[in-house]
């Protein structure tokens, strides 16, 4: 079980209260030395990812200290550890300048001994002996920290490293063959892994050149490549005529069968004729008779002419002396001496190696070169203690700049809730819809995301963002003021600007609807009536509209039927009673409804008129209450923890977004303090008198019924 969890610190904690939780305060060195002691069921935050952060990625890269691309507890506390113990004062972290003052590391403890060393010699290296800081740009650029002729334990030894010339020229031939490593100091060198690889290749191909000693596999000695080829450009035909030759023997019936018939010859007759004609080609290489041999000179067919000359020449005479004929039996002599060059080299080592002679590679292998350089590598790793030192200081000075600022990010969300500087996991600014969006975050996976963020509480809008010659990348806003009447999924556009003020292409791609305030769900129920009541004339008037289209369209078609058509039948006499019974009818309707209108009206006016308005807002407390009961209880329960969980984060408390901090999370458009506006607008929309004369004459209506009601 973790210690830090169950030990009880005397250490006088100081907390302070903010979206709902009790977040503690990292203020003093002192907090920074008992931080093992704080129960880590305070802690905000138990661990986050690598990536997707507004924060040094080179900083996290040696806070993970085991790869695996998450920051947990354990590795932020032994980072606070480390710099509580070789520095003087680790207050000095709370300024969190990018240069280190030399003065503030502990001289007197082992490691900030050789620290400081170390870094006094760093900057000796970078000729300034005399500062008396060492800052980020100093360390930055660590190549520039490590001389190639230097040993700087990395294991990977560059040409400059190598004092004797034969070593330095295999360290080359490697790398020219195999490929380098860059070296620390930037320079392209060899480890022991290409080392052994080269020594692997090399000897392969040493032992494949060793099996071509002797006339077994090289009959024509440094020739037999080039007589290889020539034999091979007519092997295939030198067998089909043997062969045609051999069934000659076996029946004499088959000479004139495997010779070229007359309707062969005659097939040729009609074309344009030449050496390398594909017909002349298929024929056979010379005349097919029984135990016939083939001649090298004369009588062989014009296609192959020139082949069989060159074999003559660079492969028969060499072995037979210059004959102008070729026996079966010499031919298969020819054939087994270059059937051991073709298995040697299909044995070929797939090396690059190979182009090397012989007694090159066997000298290299066998000299000196490949034990010193394997020394050297050795050397270079046995230098590590300094590299790793170089990295300490590295350490030490972006942590000087860096660690607070996660710290404030990580055991509480103080830069979140307090204000005066973005959280390390807001992305920026979001501007939609009159609208600027401080809650932003990256989202590397926007539908495993989109599962979990709705449980945030929040209204979150996702948006595709792109930048001229950036990577586009996809990011989630919480939107916690205004309302989302003229939202729109997908194609509503924006503009978002990152933490280095660049301005990216937004695009709305997928809306989580949520509450965004009280004022908004207090409207929502008249604006959810008004847009029915839009819905409903609209489809109205497009089904009248259509039908009075298809009617007459109908009437257009009907016409000239209706011409030719007897005249029809008289039309009933208009009966008045019925239409006097459906009159009355609707008049007492409207009676009822006028009677109720002021049974309304004239209680409303009977009462006092301090009442008068408890009972207007009464009315549209009725209205409206339920929406707004329903949005003030979901506004208390948004919460900051799924949206960073989806991410990737262990959050650890629940970090809720209240109203006022959501309404302090997104500005809404507002005229600046001294602004004036001037209120004629030459293309405002003409007043109609209708809607005057209208309300009139509603008013008339209730004061005649009121009258004739008694109430005057």
């Amino acid at each position: 079980m973790n210690a830090s969890v169950d030990t009880k610190s005397v250490y006088p904690w100081r907390f302070f209260r903010s979206g709902g939780f009790d977040q503690v305060r990292i203020e003093t060195a002192d907090d920074l030395r008992h931080l093992a002691e704080l129960d880590q069921k305070l802690w905000s935050v138990l661990a986050c990812p690598t990536s997707g952060l507004e924060f040094d990625s080179r900083t996290l890269q040696l806070l993970d200290g085991d790869g695996d691309g998450r920051i947990r507890a354990p590795e932020v506390i032994a980072a606070v550890r480390w710099v509580c113990k070789v520095l003087k004062d680790p207050g000095c972290l709370f300024a969190g300048a990018s240069a280190l003052p030399l003065s503030a590391i502990a001289a007197d403890d082992d490691e900030g001994g050789r620290l400081l060393a170390t870094a006094r010699r760093m900057l000796a290296y970078l000729d300034k002996a005399d500062a008396e800081a060492i800052a980020m740009d100093d360390v930055a650029d660590t190549t520039r920290l490590y001389a190639p002729d230097h040993y700087n334990g990395d294991g990977i030894v560059p040409v400059e490293l190598a004092a004797a010339a034969d070593t330095a020229g295999l360290i080359a031939l490697i790398i020219e063959h195999l490929g380098g490593k860059d070296d620390r100091s930037g320079k392209p060198g060899v480890d022991a892994d290409g080392l052994a690889a080269f020594l692997a290749q090399a000897q392969a191909v040493a032992d494949w050149q060793a099996a071509a000693a002797g006339d077994r596999v090289l009959p024509l000695g440094d020739d037999t490549a080039a007589a290889a080829a020539l034999f091979e450009a007519v092997r295939e035909k030198v067998d089909d005529y043997f062969t045609r030759c051999k069934l000659a023997a076996f029946d004499e019936r088959a000479a004139d069968a495997l010779n070229p018939a007359d309707s062969a010859y005659a097939s040729l007759t009609g074309e344009m004729l030449d050496a390398g004609s594909a017909g002349i080609g298929a024929l056979p290489l010379a005349r097919v008779a029984a135990d016939a041999m083939l001649p090298l000179t004369n009588g062989l067919n014009p296609a192959w002419a020139a082949a069989v000359a060159a074999l003559r020449d660079g492969v028969v005479k060499p072995v037979f002396g210059d004959v102008d004929m070729l026996s079966e039996v010499q031919w298969r002599d020819l054939s087994g001496r270059f059937t051991a060059y073709r298995d040697w080299q299909a044995a070929k080592p797939a090396s690059s190696l190979t182009a090397l002679a012989a007694d090159e590679l066997r000298a290299l292998l066998d000299g000196p070169a490949p034990a010193s350089l394997a020394t050297l590598i050795e050397a270079d790793l046995a230098a590590e203690t300094a590299a790793a030192q170089i990295e300490a200081v590295e350490r030490l000075v972006r942590y000087n700049r860096d660690l607070v600022t996660l710290l404030r990010n990580y055991v509480s969300l103080s830069d979140f809730y307090q204000g005066g500087r973005k959280a390390i996991f807001q992305a920026g600014t979001l501007y939609l819809d009159q609208r600027s969006c401080e809650l932003c975050l990256k989202v590397a996976d926007m539908g495993r995301h989109a599962a979990l963020a709705p449980l945030s509480g929040a209204y979150l809008v996702y948006c595709n963002c792109e930048r001229q010659g950036e990577a586009p990348m996809t990011i989630v806003a919480a939107m916690t003021g205004g309302d989302a009447d003229e939202m729109m999924v997908p194609g509503r556009n924006g503009v978002f600007y990152d933490r280095q003020g660049r301005d990216w292409n937004a695009s709305v791609v997928k809306v989580v609807e949520n509450p965004i305030s009280v004022r908004q769900a207090f409207w929502s129920p008249y604006k959810r009536v008004a847009r029915m009541i839009g819905e409903q004339i609209h489809k109205f008037a497009a089904s009248r509209d259509k039908a009075v289209e298809a009617k007459a369209a109908a009437g257009v078609a009907d016409a000239g039927a209706k011409a030719d058509a007897p005249a029809p039948a008289a039309a009933p006499a208009f009966d008045i009673a019925k239409f006097a019974g459906i009159f009355a009818a609707i008049g007492l309707a409207l009676g009822a409804l006028g009677t109720a209108l002021a049974a309304v009206v004239t209680g409303f006016l009977s009462l006092p008129a301090w009442q008068m308005p408890l009972v207007i807002g009464g009315i549209m407390l009725l209205i409206s209450g339920p929406s707004m009961l329903l949005a003030w209880l979901k506004l208390r329960q948004r919460n900051l923890g799924p949206l960073l969980d989806a991410n990737g984060w262990a959050v650890n408390t629940r970090a809720r977004i209240n109203i006022p901090f959501g309404a302090a999370l997104t500005g809404v458009a507002m005229l600046p303090e001294g602004a004036s506006t001037s209120l004629s607008d030459p293309y405002a929309e003409k007043q109609s008198p209708w809607g005057t004369w209208l309300f009139l004459a509603i008013v008339l209506i209730v004061g005649i019924v009121l009258w004739r009601q008694g109430v005057f």
